[in-house]
């Protein structure tokens, strides 16, 4: 006889699959000892720059009974955001994340569905979703449930398509069988250390946020300090250098979320094209993008850095 953990394990499971998700892994809600000391360490060595949103809430990213009474269960969910088409050789580049519409909007309109879906089905359950949005750390708790090791440029990696997926949670009060974590296969490979232009990559499994190309081009109000002249490979907003040198990512497929197809006028924009862009093409290009977050200031700060 199945037990109605089993029941809803499979069900939440099957429901992620229905709704896109690549795939869904469950950990028993607690304290991530193992984080603690690290996120301190990160914190105090000053690697989150001026991204000064990552001091608060300390406990509250540790442990997400904080955030939900009476958790049980953390989800943890990966969609695919790998397009089949990227932009033109010799242009300035965005990360392949932003091509299309801005997926804390999609993800979250799946996540309530999921939520909804399982109140229907399983009866009162509270939890809330959660898009890299709140105080939730969300690449160890997937590693945590089964999704993927955390790779030396501490992104999330997974055996079988590599890196270029969303990681999302939903975090509810309901008892259900757990995942247990995968093994790490970075083996010796050192490729995104070795490629990071801005050394940003400190130690294997040690980010400095401050020195990465991403934190410059989207966190960073101030100028771009001058000693980072020629070293940003054409990046004018975020980077996949560390996550394009991987091998793992040579199983890579694209993705099947139709929200998340490239606009065609970015994919061929030009360098001169980024160049001569005005704020109403920006407007018209970035509809739903999550480009929107450096604001078109932003962005042509980047370029005119970028351009020398």
């Amino acid at each position: 006889m199945i037990d109605n953990k089993s029941k809803y394990t499979a069900f939440i499971k099957s429901e992620a699959k229905r709704l896109g998700f690549l795939s869904c892994g469950i950990s028993k809600s607690g304290f991530l000892e193992e984080e603690a000391p690290r996120l301190e360490k990160w914190l105090n060595q000053n690697q989150h720059g001026q991204m000064s949103y990552m001091e608060n809430h300390f406990d509250k990213r540790l442990n997400p009974n904080l955030l939900v009474e009476d958790a049980k269960s953390v989800v943890s969910l990966l969609l695919n955001y790998y397009p089949s088409e990227t932009q033109i050789d010799d242009t300035y580049k965005i990360s392949k994340y932003a091509y299309g519409q801005d997926y804390h909007f999609v993800i979250k309109e799946k996540l309530k569905e999921l939520l909804s879906s399982i109140q229907e089905n399983i009866g009162e359950v509270s939890g809330r979703a959660f898009v890299d949005c709140a105080p939730v750390l969300d690449k160890a708790w997937a590693a945590k449930s089964g999704l993927g090791w955390m790779g030396k440029n501490t992104n999330l990696i997974t055996k079988t398509i590599g890196s270029f997926y969303f990681i999302a949670e939903l975090i509810i009060d309901l008892e259900l069988e757990y995942d247990f974590a995968t093994t790490d296969h970075c083996g010796t490979c050192t490729a995104c250390i070795d490629a990071c232009p801005t050394e940003a990559i400190v130690a294997p499994y040690i980010v400095d946020g401050s020195k990465c190309i991403s934190y410059f081009t989207i966190e960073l109000k101030d100028n771009i300090p001058t000693e980072m002249k020629g070293k940003f490979n054409d990046w004018a907003f975020g980077c996949d250098i560390c996550q394009d040198v991987c091998p793992w990512n040579k199983f890579s497929k694209s993705h099947q979320e139709p929200l998340f197809n490239a606009n065609l006028d970015l994919l061929s924009f030009s360098k001169k094209d980024w160049e001569e862009i005005t704020e109403e093409t920006f407007q018209k290009v970035f509809k739903n993008s999550a480009v929107k977050r450096t604001k078109f200031d932003g962005l042509t700060r980047n370029i005119s850095f970028l351009k020398g």
